[in-house]
């Protein structure tokens, strides 16, 4: 007999994960605060024109987005040449505009209702034909606050 004796399988210490949920957490409240979630998704492609005199908007509440451009599928395919106009979430014609607005409205608390903005994002090769269609159908449903999306122009020399 030896007097050592062999040691049998010695085996890696597991790792000690208490702090693993802290650690998540923490990442996952990262990430909501930093996250601009997107109430819109647009359904058409837009190519933000560029404008020398802007102004950075303030989010207001009472938001109805308007985007006019060529329609895409959900992978950003083109689906067609035509220009089509949609508001929020659906394809809309010039003609339904006033009724949609008047939807919308309908759902918006009393405070939002007297501050609505409409948010027209249009793509720069857009007949300004249609945009002014699309003007004086807001127009005539009483939504006067528009806006305009646009980036910023580089300076040439």
């Amino acid at each position: 007999m030896s007097r050592f004796r062999h040691q049998q399988k010695r085996s890696v210490p597991g790792l000690n994960l208490a702090a693993m949920p802290d650690l998540i957490f923490t990442v996952l409240f990262f990430f909501m605060i930093v996250t601009h979630m997107r109430q819109v998704t647009p359904r058409v492609r837009y190519e933000v024109p560029q404008g020398t005199e802007l102004s950075k908007g303030v989010r207001k509440a009472g938001l109805v987005y308007i985007f006019i451009g060529k329609p895409v599928d959900k992978q950003g395919n083109l689906l067609s040449d035509e220009t089509r106009i949609q508001l929020n979430d659906r394809y809309v014609t010039v003609g339904q505009i006033g009724e949609e607005i008047r939807k919308e409205r309908a759902l918006m608390s009393e405070d939002d209702r007297q501050h609505m903005t409409v948010s027209i994002r249009a793509d720069r090769d857009t007949d300004m034909g249609i945009i002014s269609d699309v003007k004086t159908a807001l127009r005539q449903a009483g939504a006067l606050n528009i806006n305009y999306s646009a980036t910023k122009r580089k300076k040439q020399y």
